[in-house]
């Protein structure tokens, strides 16, 4: 069966890996790449329900001011995340916003800041599947500008520290050399992440919606990087991003709304 026909297949049908339902998730899905985060999203919503645990895919659904909101957790790396979004679209998702953990690749970028992601450089294997050897990896672009409006309005009072630019999305997180880290270092791009590409490529061909927002994790130049424990300024980074990313849904649905007026 071709990947074509196994998506009309399941489309309207309860999906294979997520265990959802049409009904189950609204149109906006935030997704984080850990079951817990799911969790943590869901303590900013109302009337929040967990849908179902499956596997690495947790879900719940609630309302953000009014708007239906979904939360799936995708796993690590564009795999599991692309199947995360196939299935979410299945049964009718439409706008898709990854918020998850990143590497800075700039000295300027710390552990704790946010980042908000224009564009992925696709050093990982789930996209040639999707698309040509060259083919850009891009977010959804007003829907990107609703996140950065909404950073932008946070940042006076929430106090954290702000970035926009391309990042990079790799397949083998401890398969990266130093030659490598420095390579992608300068090409100026921001960050590292293992999931966007997937995110960003199929939300175009089956003409979607998606953008990121990442709270830093650590920096791979600067060597401050915390593995053995939480680090406290990742999880501020964490309720940062979860904030721009509702907010960012506020304000895009707002400006819909205008639209249509």
């Amino acid at each position: 069966m071709s990947a074509l026909n196994k998506t009309n297949a399941t489309i309207g049908k309860m999906q294979f890996h997520l265990h959802i339902k049409p009904g189950d998730v609204g149109k906006y899905v935030l997704l984080p790449g850990d079951p817990e985060r799911v969790l943590r999203i869901a303590r900013h919503l109302e009337d929040v329900k967990e849908i179902v645990f499956h596997r690495e895919y947790r879900t719940c659904t609630g309302t953000y001011k009014g708007i239906m909101v979904s939360a799936t957790s995708t796993g690590i790396g564009c795999p599991s995340a692309a199947i995360a979004v196939e299935e979410l679209a299945n049964v009718g998702a439409t706008h898709f916003i990854r918020v998850g953990s990143t590497a800075a690749l700039q000295t300027h970028v710390k552990t704790g800041d946010v980042v908000i992601n224009t564009g992925s450089m696709r050093n990982e294997g789930t996209t040639r599947f999707y698309a040509k050897e060259g083919f850009p990896a891009v977010p959804d672009h007003f829907l990107t500008h609703s996140l950065i409006e909404a950073a932008i309005a946070l940042k006076p009072e929430r106090k954290f520290d702000l970035h926009v630019g391309l990042n990079s999305c790799d397949d083998a997180f401890y398969g990266e050399t130093p030659e490598f880290i420095q390579m992608l270092s300068d090409h100026k791009l921001l960050n590292v992440e293992m999931e966007s590409a997937a995110l960003f490529t199929i939300a175009h061909m089956r003409e979607l919606k998606a953008a990121m927002v990442c709270g830093v994790s650590g920096n791979l130049i600067t060597s401050d990087v915390e593995y053995e424990k939480e680090d406290p300024r990742l999880v501020q980074a964490w309720e940062d991003a979860i904030a721009i990313a509702l907010e960012g849904i506020y304000h895009y649905e707002q400006n819909e709304l205008k639209n249509q007026i």
